[in-house]
């Protein structure tokens, strides 16, 4: 497949957290950049995100419990 060269101007942090996270992924930025537009384009993105969101939403008592637990003052013991 033929490649483009594309160009845009980003702010420096944004441009290190894409380097990182290529980095992180073994990835090239450009083909980072280029599996970012293909999830997006497919609606992968959107879907992860409202599974995620379904996910928190019938599970947050599971959440709230176990935060409320690790809360509790030192020494306190549920009945």
């Amino acid at each position: 497949m033929a490649k483009t060269q594309l160009g845009a101007r980003v702010d420096e942090d944004v441009a290190e957290l894409a380097k990182k996270r290529a980095a992180d992924l073994g990835l090239s930025i450009g083909d980072y950049l280029a599996r970012l537009v293909q999830d997006d384009a497919s609606g992968l993105r959107a879907r992860a995100v409202d599974a995620a969101a379904r996910f928190l939403a019938e599970h947050q008592t599971v959440f709230d419990e176990a935060e409320q637990a690790q809360q509790a003052p030192r020494g306190a013991r549920a009945a």
